[in-house]
């Protein structure tokens, strides 16, 4: 290799990204972000039909749709869901191939190959429960598809491994990137919590591919912002509250973590249990949210609410302690799906709740400001992704930077706080206690591939 391909800059390891990657790579790139773009967009109107099927939606907000229902219809409605779920994970463990989870288990653990059957069949399975009403996130169909379609192809294409690793992450930031519309926020997902690095070698193959899948989405769903919410300016108060909020935010996002790496190990075993334990669940959240209609789904249409200041003091309280436990609940359960919106919501609800506490000591700071502040808090020290998470919270409120110290500073914080703890992510939480073996270290092995 010509020397004249050497970097001497320290965020271009070795030869440099023009000589470690071939044209046939980045080709690679464009189709994987195609696919993802149109797996989104084909995956969002399957929600959207299981929406209609179950509460005659057809547009605008969902939680509308749903309290327009009777409490019957929602209570059916779930226990048909959760039969679903039951027979579906059944279904699943016949289809023969590696993979077909979590994301984040074939790329630590499975060298980036996942069933595309597999995968595919996963995702519908997981997006026609969430859109009948499970609590829980709807990316995980997305990511599941573009990482599967970035597996196949590496391995039709014989790609080197330690590529196919790197394609398979930028599958999955591309598919959340085309159905939260926040493409640069999954670039960052792909490499920061996926891979472990901000090196360039892998932040702009996943930028590119992420950017396709975005762009490629247009066709189907809207160029919008997820959530809806003037500009605010940024006061003495919310920055004093940022302070003191972010280790308290990190405190909730370690209860959290505990809680999802509690429902995976309280999964059932046995085909009876992974049979009945979802209508049991769902049928139980669906009584719930004769109360808490709030509840159903990923938790899109409550962050608005928050963000629109339509939540009173006790129902916000209500909604922070029950969100997590009926996600949890879907999640030991044995109900497919992300945790994404679930813990965003969460993050909202509990800044939210705290900021209403401070108004009536400190008032004068916008109040969904603090919603903002805290759910970026949360959703980064969860994730252990403070960079992606601030970016994925201005990307899907679209907002001017007039509260962007106030998000780092609690963001690093919690951050701080959930590491000092020695927790893991909500990610590597699903994983189980004890994997079959050890995790494949992926930032080593994609710079010591480009280093050549």
């Amino acid at each position: 290799m010509s020397d004249r391909y050497l970097s001497l800059q320290p965020n271009i390891p070795g030869r440099g990204i023009l000589a470690s990657y071939t044209p046939g790579f980045w080709l690679l790139v464009l189709v994987v972000g195609v696919l993802a773009g149109l797996a989104g967009g084909g995956l969002m109107e399957l929600l959207h039909l299981a929406q209609h099927l179950a509460y005659s939606y057809h547009q605008g907000n969902f939680l509308h749709a749903v309290q327009a229902r009777s409490g019957l219809r929602r209570v059916i409605a779930l226990a048909v869901a959760g039969g679903i779920a039951g027979v579906g994970a059944l279904l699943l463990r016949r289809i023969r191939g590696i993979g077909g989870g979590e994301v984040s288990e074939a790329v630590w653990l499975e060298e980036g190959r996942l069933s595309l059957l597999r995968s595919l069949a996963r995702g519908v399975l997981s997006i026609v429960i969430v859109g009948i009403g499970a609590s829980i996130g709807r990316e995980a169909a997305p990511q599941l598809a573009g990482a599967a379609f970035a597996s196949r192809l590496s391995e039709r294409f014989s790609v080197k491994p330690w590529q196919r690793k790197l394609l398979v992450a930028c599958g999955a930031g591309a598919g959340m990137a085309a159905v939260y519309n926040i493409p640069l926020g999954g670039a960052l997902f792909a490499v920061e919590v996926l891979l472990g690095s901000l090196a360039l070698p892998m932040v702009l193959p996943a930028f590119i591919c992420c950017l396709v899948a975005t762009a490629t989405s247009w066709l189907v769903l809207p160029n919008q912002p997820t959530y809806h919410m003037p500009p605010y300016g940024i006061h003495p108060q919310q920055l004093i509250w940022a302070v003191l909020i972010g280790p308290l935010a990190g405190i909730a996002a370690a209860g959290w973590v505990k809680l999802v790496q509690f429902a995976h190990d309280a999964k059932p075993p046995g085909r009876l249990g992974r049979l009945l334990a979802p209508p049991l669940a769902l049928t139980a959240l669906g009584a719930i949210a004769l109360r808490y209609p709030q509840l159903l789904g990923n938790g899109k249409d409550t962050v608005q609410l928050v963000l629109s200041v339509q939540l009173a003091g006790l129902l916000l309280f209500a909604l922070m302690a029950l969100k997590p436990l009926v996600t949890a609940a879907c999640l030991a359960a044995g109900a497919p799906g992300g945790l994404f919106t679930p813990t965003l919501t969460y993050g909202a609800l509990f800044g939210a709740l705290f900021g209403h506490l401070w108004s009536l000591a400190w008032p004068g700071g916008a109040a969904a400001s603090y919603a903002v502040i805290g759910g970026a808090a949360v959703l980064a020290a969860s994730m252990q992704g403070p960079i992606a998470a601030s970016v994925m919270v201005i990307e899907l409120v679209h907002f001017s930077d007039t509260l962007m110290v106030g998000i780092l500073v609690a963001v690093a914080e919690a951050t701080v706080v959930v590491r000092l703890l020695g927790l893991p992510s909500i990610y590597s939480a699903r994983l189980g206690r004890r994997p079959k073996r050890p995790p494949a270290p992926p930032l080593a092995e994609v710079i010591e591939g480009v280093a050549g």
